[in-house]
């Protein structure tokens, strides 16, 4: 059996050797070989001024770095650490220009980072910061990078940094921008991807913008000053619940998105807009004409393109886009008191309108009735504008523009109820074409089975990867609809028929429908109680 030897016979302490991790002299590590790697870095970065300390697991800055001169570096690489705060000696380093944080722990950033006066790009992506400080807004950036973070918002002071070029603040969950990032005069990229944004800041219109990238976001409406972005090149918007421009406009891309922006801003201003169309010429509203109708055939023969300031097809604005914007224009020019609003019915019988206030215009003063110097930007105008009153009445004996007015203000009063029954029940807020919004069936049929459920089985609603439903989908959707309708009751001869929806041709039929179809609902519902 083995013994265990004496005291005596144990050799003393102070002849075994002490294992290399004690600590001896107060020092830390002191008898750990040197990492090699770590030296040699900081020797290349004394020699070059190009500190690479990346994929290293650091958690504090090396305390071997000051035996190095550093202070010349001018790019330092700290990436794909573990640091939870940014060092102080990086702070110290008053020459860098670039400083690369990317994949690290970081939480906060100290104010002696105001010290870096020559830092030009910052790479704080990957990290967990849930603010940036303000003394970043007085370093002279031009590249700034804080994406995938936990920011919820950015300092006021951003407007501060006049050089920058670059911003990334996608994915991070900042709700609104701030007022003052229209100062950023220099901005040639900004990417918000993957926010919580509601709203887009109109002042960003104004900034040269190359590339913007607001997907994966909550906007529902570009505003209408984005068409003046004349250097954005690319622009990215997927995953958004937009409602202006629709779905079906924003697929085919930014040429297209910014003409419905244009298109509705000559709706919101009554008048033609000069980024997209020619200068209108003055309308000789107050004297009279000296062309004839044959003098205006001639012109058309002569300027026969419908197209408006367009260079290809793709640019091209339709001759009813055209026509409608010289509706409204003279419309209200004529008459900029008249009770009826320009903006309710600019897509209602604007002939009719246009025509009923020429000769109000008649009936008010004994002039000659309004008429085109020249036909503005190309506009072929139709014989019926330049009929008289005279004419009117021998093509149609019982044609009175007091009837024609009451039926448009009816039509108009049935939309706006068509509007309401469908919002207030639902409680979605539709978008101002109430026709394209219901085109596809799909409010109807969410409507249908509201009112009674599960009265349409199967519905086809648009997804991200297929924003706009093929024809064949619509017409399911319309027909389900019409289907439903007749089985809660709604009378034959109140039913609209599947070309007025899907066509847009007949919103007065489709009001009747769903007003019945809300009349029959509440009266068995009052049956019951």
């Amino acid at each position: 059996m083995a013994t265990l030897a004496p005291d005596s016979a144990r050799p003393p302490l102070s002849q075994l050797g002490s294992p290399p991790s004690i600590q001896t002299h107060g020092g830390v590590g002191a008898n750990l070989p040197p990492n090699r790697g770590l030296e040699r870095a900081l020797e290349e970065a004394a020699a070059s001024g190009v500190l690479n300390l990346s994929s290293r697991k650091l958690k504090e800055f090396p305390r071997t770095a000051a035996n190095h001169d550093l202070t010349d570096t001018v790019e330092a690489d700290l990436s794909k650490n573990r640091l939870t705060d940014v060092p102080s000696e990086v702070c110290h380093l008053v020459a860098l220009e670039t400083l690369n944080l990317y994949h690290n722990c970081i939480r906060t950033i100290p104010d002696s980072v105001i010290s870096l006066q020559s830092l030009t790009s910052l790479n704080l992506s990957r990290n967990q910061l849930g603010a940036l400080p303000a003394c970043l807004c007085s370093l002279p950036l031009r590249v700034l990078n804080a994406s995938n973070n936990k920011l919820v918002s950015l300092p006021e002071s951003i407007g501060q940094l006049r050089s920058l070029m670059e911003l990334d603040i996608s994915c991070n969950e900042i709700t609104a921008l701030p007022r003052h990032i229209g100062r950023l005069r220099a901005l040639r990229e900004l990417n918000v991807r993957r926010n919580l944004l509601c709203v887009l800041p109109e002042d960003l219109a104004d900034l040269p913008l190359v590339k913007f990238d607001f997907s994966c976001n909550k906007v529902s409406t570009i505003p209408v000053c984005y068409r003046k972005m004349k250097q954005l090149q690319s622009l990215q918007l997927e995953n958004n619940p937009l409602q202006s421009p629709p779905a079906q406009i924003c697929i085919k891309g930014k040429v297209h998105i910014f003409k419905y922006l244009s298109i509705e801003a000559c709706r919101s201003e009554k008048m033609p807009d000069p980024l997209y169309l020619p200068v209108m010429e003055r309308l000789s509203l107050s004297r009279p004409t000296t062309c004839s109708v044959e003098d205006m055939e001639q012109q058309k023969k002569q300027d026969s393109d419908s197209g408006v300031g367009s260079d290809n097809g793709d640019k091209r604005l339709s001759a009813t886009e055209v026509y409608q914007y010289v509706c409204v224009h003279v419309i209200s020019s004529i008459c900029s008191n008249c009770c009826t609003s320009i903006v309710c019915v600019r897509n209602y019988h604007l002939p009719v309108l246009f025509l009923f206030l020429l000769l109000q215009r008649d009936d008010r003063s004994p002039s000659s009735p309004p008429s085109f110097s020249n036909p503005p930007f190309g506009l072929k105008p139709r014989s019926v504008f330049m009929r008289s009153h005279k004419s009117l009445e021998s093509v149609d004996p019982q044609f009175t523009m007091r009837r024609k007015m009451e039926q448009l203000r009816e039509e108009l009063e049935l939309m706006e109820q068509l509007r309401d029954s469908i919002e207030s029940r639902l409680k979605v807020v539709l978008p101002e074409d109430l026709g394209s919004s219901l085109m596809d069936g799909v409010v109807l049929c969410h409507l249908a089975n509201h009112i009674r459920p599960r009265s349409v089985a199967s519905i086809h609603v648009p997804s991200p990867a297929v924003p706009k439903l093929s024809m064949a989908k619509c017409r399911r959707n319309v027909e389900n609809f019409l289907d439903a309708c007749r089985k809660i009751g709604v009378p034959e001869d109140k039913l609209c028929l599947p070309h007025h929806i899907l066509e847009e041709k007949g919103l007065v039929k489709v009001s009747i429908t769903v007003q019945a179809l809300v009349d029959e609902a509440s009266s068995k519902h009052s049956l019951l109680t």
